[in-house]
């Protein structure tokens, strides 16, 4: 992969833009969606533009593989590149659809209440798969249980009945832009709230609600 990569992204204004990327930079930013999304309790924001732009990449790169000679060794080193990065990107798809199918209900709400002008959590097709899993997990219910039942029982509220993602749960990151006064909840209720520095390169393990921020705008790493 030797070509640049035109990304389209958003600007702090929400205005469009576009972000060129080397094809390193690309597979670094996949990389990066992949562990932030591997570790986090919650889904994140959905990264279709990057999918989409290393799901091109790898055609290119697999058409450039055609026309080399097949006793070239660079030709072996760059199929097993290629095989990293599908893993890399099959692997980051299958986590977000297994949290979607997880928290279904909390994602469709959190989407339907979403403002205008912020980054959505699913993709078009993301979105679609979540309705529809939604819409067969309703009809099994009703078929295989709620019908069988009294008639003021016959409804279930899949927001109460589906636990929540978990974010109070602790997870490892690693700063990669400095942070001051980030406010730290008490571990216990005699404890009062305290603040800290985040210093770029250090590691820390801490309560995911308190530095999810920090993940979406892409000043820290989940590790």
């Amino acid at each position: 992969m030797a070509e640049e990569v035109d990304l389209a992204g958003l600007d702090s204004d929400g205005g469009s833009e576009e972000v060129v990327l080397t094809p390193a930079e690309l597979i670094e930013r996949l990389e990066q969606a992949w562990m932030n999304e591997k570790f986090a309790p919650e889904l994140l924001e959905s990264k279709s533009e990057i999918v989409e732009c290393v799901m091109e990449q790898l055609d290119h790169m697999e058409e450039n593989l055609r026309r080399a000679k097949k006793e070239d060794l660079k030709v072996s080193i760059h199929r097993m590149e290629m095989e990293r990065i599908r893993y890399t990107l099959s692997s980051y798809l299958r986590c977000r659809l297994m949290k979607i199918e997880k928290f279904f209900p909390h994602i469709l709400e959190k989407e339907k209440m979403r403002p205008e002008g912020e980054p959505a959590s699913l993709s078009p097709e993301e979105f679609a798969f979540a309705r529809e899993y939604m819409a067969h997990t309703e009809t099994y219910l009703k078929n295989v249980a709620l019908k069988h039942m009294p008639p003021n029982l016959q409804k279930v509220d899949l927001l109460r009945a589906v636990p929540k993602p978990d974010l109070d749960s602790y997870v490892f990151l690693k700063v990669k832009e400095r942070q001051e006064n980030i406010l730290v909840e008490p571990e216990a209720d005699e404890q009062r709230d305290y603040v800290i520095d985040l210093e770029v390169g250090s590691q820390h393990l801490i309560r995911y609600k308190t530095i999810a921020p920090l993940v979406a705008s892409g000043a820290v790493q989940l590790i």
